[in-house]
């Protein structure tokens, strides 16, 4: 009798836990069907993940398809509505017209874990991101950027990146290392006041687990703890992440120690100078939000930014200049007419070099490091197309579809320089080419990073001429979606320019 009794509260069990979950899912789909009648079309979720499981199965085709629901669109992380913003109008609408109220973050448990709520970057809209980002933007322009020294120290990086590339002339190169030395050593000499030689072993290490860590924080890894953090208590790769980021602030937290023992406020040297110097002027003001925890982030925010981006969108531009040589040539046909062989390029020249500028204009729009531009938050109920938008709301731009909109582009979806060049060969802007964002986030860098793009770009192929290896299997051009879109790894072959030159003939 007893073991008959058992075996009915079991089952009573069992059925209350089968109802109780039926009930939870059935709760669940009428949340979902209500929250989406009062959101822009979208494609349809699944309970409690969302479209979590398409994006991470396909984040490519996944973005591109939203645009079949429209200028605006919404997509559910989790149970979070995502307003994507799949047309220019919609993203200067919502960024710039109401930039205000859409310059918000999210906290999302990754970041938080990582950075603390400390930084630039992905701190929301507030008293403490005014403070960092105004200081940030004076204290970087006092150190050069946008002015002439940039471009020289950029110049300079750019001879010993060819120095280095050449080493491997006509051999196999994976140039994933050397570009990301060369790029960052710019972004080291403003916040660090120093570069780093390509033999450093340390710094190599550190920008390989800086590349490893824009891989993993955007990909499955990233949006499932997101979803689900609990998982920091557990084993498995986000612990890698957690490691990686704790290395790098222990990198820069080494280099804030040597600038305090060798600190004069009548001479500063770069960002983490300033900064100390900023600390103890407002050691007074309770309003204050300088101290150390702040300068690591915000440095670390700078050095990643500073890499990872610039770094990424020139592996693009030498793969698209690999996959279509016509456009190499011609670009180096312009640069040489221009410049000659061993003249340094300038910002001024580009206005000389219609085709090389819209070639470097070209590799961003459709490389596209970041087709769904960073995540806002709204700080407080709008409205935007007859939609009312609460606070709290995620959006994204999704750069992808507005820097491939068939209205705004004659070539949308193959790489052509003609996108920027008029009838008459000419440069030409488009409203539509949106790489750096815009509105109140828009990129701390930006002016930075075009320095460095036309420059490195320029003087790579002034000097070099790039091509696959002769057993280079076809790339997948959709490449790896992370904190940015990196193309797969792979190899290319360079070879000097200047030995294939023809000499002037003899005159008797």
């Amino acid at each position: 009798m007893q073991s008959v009794l058992s075996c009915l509260d079991l089952g009573s069990a069992g059925l209350a836990l089968l109802l109780g979950l039926v009930s939870l899912v059935l709760l669940e789909i009428f949340t979902l069907r209500s929250s989406r009648s009062r959101n822009p079309p979208g494609p349809t979720p699944l309970p409690f993940v969302g479209n979590l499981l398409q994006f991470i199965k396909d984040p490519m085709n996944f973005t591109r398809s939203t645009v079949l629901y429209g200028d605006l669109c919404c997509v559910y992380v989790g149970r979070r509505p995502v307003i994507v913003l799949n047309s220019v109008e919609m993203a200067k609408e919502a960024l710039v017209q109401n930039g205000t109220v859409f310059s918000g973050r999210p906290q999302m448990p990754l970041i938080k874990w990582l950075t603390r709520g400390y930084g630039i970057v992905t701190v929301t809209y507030g008293h403490a991101w005014k403070q960092q980002r105004r200081f940030a933007l004076h204290t970087l322009r006092n150190f050069g950027l946008g002015k002439k020294s940039a471009e020289e120290r950029v110049a300079e990086e750019a001879r010993c990146l060819i120095t280095e590339m050449l080493k491997h002339e006509g051999k196999a190169l994976d140039p994933m290392h050397p570009i990301m030395n060369a790029v960052s050593n710019i972004i080291c000499s403003i916040i660090f006041g120093d570069r780093f030689d390509y033999e450093d072993k340390r710094f190599a290490k550190l920008l390989e687990i800086l590349n490893e860590n824009a891989r993993l924080s955007g990909s499955a890894v990233g949006l499932i703890f997101n979803l689900v953090p609990f998982i920091r208590h557990l084993p498995g790769p986000q612990q890698k992440v957690l490691q990686n980021a704790n290395a790098l602030i222990g990198f820069i937290r080494e280099m804030m120690e040597d600038h305090k023992k060798t600190l004069d406020s009548e001479n500063l040297r770069d960002f983490i100078d300033a900064y100390l110097v900023e600390i103890r002027k407002q050691k007074s003001n309770e309003d204050s939000t300088f101290h150390e925890d702040n300068l690591l982030m915000s440095t670390a925010d700078l050095f990643l930014a500073g890499t990872e981006t610039t770094a990424t969108t020139l592996r693009w531009g030498l793969i698209f200049m690999m996959n279509h040589p016509e456009i190499q040539d011609r670009c180096h046909e312009e640069i040489i007419r221009v410049i000659g062989y061993d003249r340094p390029p300038t910002m001024d020249d580009r206005a000389s070099m219609p085709y090389t500028l819209a070639t470097v204009h070209e590799i961003q729009r459709i490389g596209n490091i970041v087709p769904l531009g960073v995540v806002h938050q709204t700080t407080g109920t709008t409205q935007l197309q007859g939609y009312t938008i609460p606070k709290g709301t995620e959006s994204v731009p999704n750069l992808m579809a507005i820097m491939q909109d068939k209205e705004h582009w004659k070539y949308p979806d193959t790489f052509n320089p003609e996108n920027f060049l008029d009838e008459n060969g000419q440069f030409c802007k488009n409203d539509s080419f949106l790489p750096f964002s815009l509105g109140p986030r828009v990129c701390l860098g930006e002016s930075l990073a075009r320095t460095e793009l036309f420059i490195f770009f320029t003087s790579l192929l002034q000097k070099l001429q790039f091509s696959w290896p002769h057993d280079a299997p076809p790339i997948n051009m959709d490449g790896i979606m992370g904190l940015v879109r990196q193309p797969y790894p792979f190899h290319m072959i360079c070879r000097s320019r200047e030995r294939s030159v023809p000499s002037s003939p003899v005159t008797l």
